[in-house]
């Protein structure tokens, strides 16, 4: 099954890392990275758990943000 959720990788000077949110999950759901792309990996795996972690315990799946039509539509 295939989920669309959001991942924000953002540099972080005071962490010196790369921080990453995932807004879908809640205010508090952040990993990290030295790099993007350990950021981006350590994201999908977290993703990959919190989905794992829900349909285990039968919770429903938070609702994938979407954007509209497509932008580049102008």
């Amino acid at each position: 099954m295939s989920y669309h959720y959001t991942i924000i990788i953002q540099w972080s000077q005071e962490d010196n890392c790369f921080v990453v949110s995932l807004p879908e999950w809640g205010e508090f759901c952040h990993t990290h990275g030295d790099t993007y792309q350990e950021a981006l990996d350590n994201a999908q795996e977290v993703l990959e758990m919190l989905i794992e972690s829900c349909l285990e315990d039968g919770e429903p799946l938070p609702e994938p943000k979407t954007l509209g039509k497509s932008l580049s539509a102008a």
